[in-house]
């Protein structure tokens, strides 16, 4: 085959691969397989979901309406203290989760300061560190998905998919810059339409004339890479060799899938042709329901076992939601206190919550060992900026549910920890910690350190003991 370097970029279905040969993508495609692998119970790994989602988690949404009076002054006061969920009425725009309440976990109290509020955290909500604006060279360390997707290896090694849309555009398509990280200065890519997920994941079934095309190419590429090793040496070399290494990486990967096929074609979404084009013509329920879909076949057929999924960012276009009748935009909701920018909010996170539940439902339905696939999985609902559209970053909701076979000793309750700067409370960090030391990485302390925390010199780092199983 003839091929050379710009009609390789042309032609090859990933569209972007040229972004694999610069340094901060020299990952692209390829999966990350460095640090030890966890031994897994029958050959069955644990997985993880990150939904990251924009404008804070508001603290007063997760007020349980059931609370005794003496639970609502603490909650109010922000004092600590546990209550079991099967004994409380959920807010109303979790309760589509009501079937699931054994895994659900209600986390208040943990704060977000080392990554900071504002607008956007960009990397730094998954790294625990302040990105600042999305500069590369702000990126400190891989973020704790990637971290997790070390533990548990796959073809893919993490995925990350994202409805965000940056300031300016109506929407995006492709294969875009994410915000996961799998090491310092080095960002991500992600898919940012439904479509190209479907058409990149799945094209070992889908498109094999494409992969026969793509594999082609990198046989060719690498040999030119490796002819020109010979002829250079310092940080040329380091780099030649980096994006051999990542050409070498990618057609490893396309080989796993390839033995693949029939779980993944027993698997295999059906995605509506409407989602086309990058779905210009789709609704964000339709792309939002496309990629739930997607996330599962992926993690069903074993392509993946961690995925970061941004379901919306202040650019994200919510004019095709229902109740969205004045057309209103996330970032105005984000600054408006009134009665009708709260109900929208509550009716955007009621639709996170279905998709949420669609993936709950049909892991279950899925059989894994002496049980189902979502025994072992993890989703973990978290606010990108804290508890509010320009935080404070002292206090971030979430929304975990986790499966049987969780190491988390935390399902069916609601926990608020202590609040940000007084004993025994706990960071992003101590959380990230607590998630990286229950499924096999022993770090002492993940993320950076919280500096009202150090001022008051309370201890801050390590897990979360009593959420350990």
């Amino acid at each position: 085959m003839n091929f050379n370097r710009r009609e390789f970029f042309k032609t090859t279905s990933l569209g972007t691969l040229g972004l694999a040969l610069s340094p901060s993508f020299s990952h692209l495609m390829a999966a990350s397989t460095s640090g030890a692998a966890t031994p897994t119970v029958g050959g069955i790994p644990h997985r993880f979901i990150f939904i990251r989602k924009s404008n804070g988690n508001l603290c007063e949404q997760f007020t349980l309406p059931s609370f005794s009076s003496e639970q609502q002054k603490m909650h109010t006061e922000k004092q600590a203290f546990d209550a079991d969920l099967d004994k409380h009425e959920l807010p109303v725009w979790l309760r589509c989760l009501n079937d699931h309440k054994e895994n659900m976990t209600i986390l208040h109290g943990i704060s977000m300061c080392v990554s900071g509020g504002g607008h956007y955290s960009y990397s730094g909500c998954m790294g625990a560190y302040k990105a600042g604006r999305d500069i590369l060279s702000n990126i400190k360390r891989a973020t704790v998905d990637f971290e997790l997707a070390n533990l548990f290896p796959s073809p893919f090694g993490h995925v990350e998919m994202s409805l965000a849309v940056p300031h300016g555009r109506e929407f995006r398509t492709g294969i875009v810059s994410g915000y996961s990280a799998p090491g310092p200065q080095q960002r991500n890519y992600c898919y940012a339409d439904p479509m190209t997920a479907y058409n990149e994941l799945f094209k070992s079934v889908t498109n094999q004339n494409a992969v026969d095309t793509d594999n082609s190419l990198l046989d060719y590429l690498r040999g030119e890479e490796t002819a020109r090793l010979g002829k250079l040496d310092g940080e040329e070399r380091i780099k030649i060799e980096n994006q051999v290494r990542a050409l070498e990486a990618t057609r490893d990967r396309n080989n796993k899938v390839a033995t693949l096929g029939d779980t993944i074609t027993k698997h295999l979404p059906k995605i509506d042709p409407i989602l086309d084009n990058g779905g210009s013509n789709a609704t964000l329920l339709q792309k939002q329901e496309a990629f739930t879909d997607i996330i599962i076949a992926a993690l069903a057929s074993g392509l993946t076992n961690v995925v970061t999924y941004t379901i919306d960012d202040l650019g994200t276009d919510i004019a095709t939601l229902p109740e969205n009748e004045s057309k209103t935009s996330i970032h105005a909701i984000g600054h408006a206190g009134d009665p009708a920018a709260l109900a929208m909010r509550e009716a955007m996170q009621a639709h996170h919550m279905k998709q949420i539940e669609t993936m709950i439902t049909k892991l279950k339905a899925i059989p894994e060992g002496s049980g189902t696939m979502f025994d072992n999985t993890t989703i973990i609902y978290m606010p990108e900026t804290g508890a509010g559209h320009h935080s404070p970053d002292t206090e971030a909701p979430m929304v975990i549910m986790s499966g049987k076979k969780s190491k988390l000793d935390i399902a069916g309750r609601y926990i608020r920890l202590p609040f940000h700067g007084t004993e025994g409370h706990q960071t992003l960090s101590n959380w990230y910690t607590t998630l990286l030391n229950a499924y096999g990485n022993p770090i002492k302390h993940y993320g950076d350190l919280d500096m009202t925390m150090q001022r008051n010199r309370l201890k801050q780092e390590g897990p979360i003991q009593r959420f350990l199983a």
